[in-house]
C-alpha cells in the first residue's frame, strides 16, 4: 500500500509542469471547460479528505489507519497543489460563481448541504462527530466517511477522464479514480476487522 502510494507521488510529481507542454498542446482550457471545472472541484474535495485525515490520526492510536490516512493526507494534499498550480498556469480563477459539479452537468444538483458541496463530502455534523470520537469509534466513522469521500471523488475523476482535454489532466484523474478504488478495498477490509462495514 504505502509502495503503491508512494510510487502515485512520484509519478504525480514527475507531471506538475508539464501540462504547460501536454502533448505538443498550447492550447489553454476555457474557464467554463471542464478541466477547469475539475481543477476547482477536486481541490475543494480534495482539501476535506485532508482535513478527515488529520483529524482521524489525532483520534486513534492505531498503526493501520494513522498510516492510511498518513498516506491520504500527502497523496491529496500534493495533487490538490498540482490542480491549483495549473489553474495558475493557464490564468484561470479559482473560484467560479457556477455551482459545484457544472462542468459535468451536474450544476442543478442539491448542494451545500451543512457543508457537503459534491457528492461523497461529509457534512460538518458529520466532520464535529468525527473530531468528538476516539479509538475504534473514530476509525470506523473515518473509514466509513473516507469510503463515501472515495466514491464521490472517483465518480468526479471518471467524468475528466471523459470530458477532460488536457491529457496530463485525464491522466491524473485515471490514477485516481485506480487508486482510490484500491483503498475503497482496503477500507473496506479494515472496516470488516472491527466489525463493521461501508455505509453504502
Amino acid at each position: 500500500m504505502a509502495a503503491a502510494v508512494a510510487g502515485v507521488l512520484v509519478a504525480a510529481g514527475a507531471i506538475t509542469y508539464a501540462v504547460a507542454e501536454d502533448d505538443g498542446s498550447s492550447s489553454v482550457p476555457a474557464a467554463d471547460s471542464a478541466d477547469a471545472g475539475f481543477a476547482r472541484d477536486m481541490a475543494v474535495h480534495h482539501q476535506q479528505a485532508v482535513e478527515m485525515s488529520y483529524i482521524v490520526r489525532d483520534r486513534t492510536d492505531d498503526e493501520q489507519v494513522r498510516r492510511l490516512a498518513y498516506d491520504i493526507a500527502q497523496t491529496q494534499a500534493n495533487q490538490r497543489g498540482m490542480l491549483l498550480g495549473w489553474l495558475d498556469l493557464w490564468g484561470l480563477p479559482k473560484v467560479s460563481a457556477d455551482s459545484p459539479m457544472t462542468w459535468m452537468g451536474m450544476g442543478d444538483m442539491p448542494s451545500g448541504k451543512d457543508g457537503a458541496l459534491m457528492p461523497g463530502m461529509a457534512t460538518n455534523t458529520e466532520l464535529k462527530k468525527l473530531d468528538s470520537l476516539s479509538g475504534k469509534q473514530a476509525e470506523v466513522f473515518y473509514l466509513q466517511l473516507m469510503t463515501d469521500h472515495h466514491k464521490g471523488g472517483i465518480h468526479m475523476a471518471e467524468g475528466c477522464a471523459d470530458r477532460c482535454t488536457v491529457g496530463v489532466e485525464k491522466r491524473l484523474a485515471q490514477g485516481m479514480v485506480d487508486a482510490q478504488e484500491s483503498e475503497i478495498d482496503l477500507m473496506t477490509d479494515l472496516l470488516k476487522e472491527r466489525g463493521a462495514e461501508p455505509r453504502s
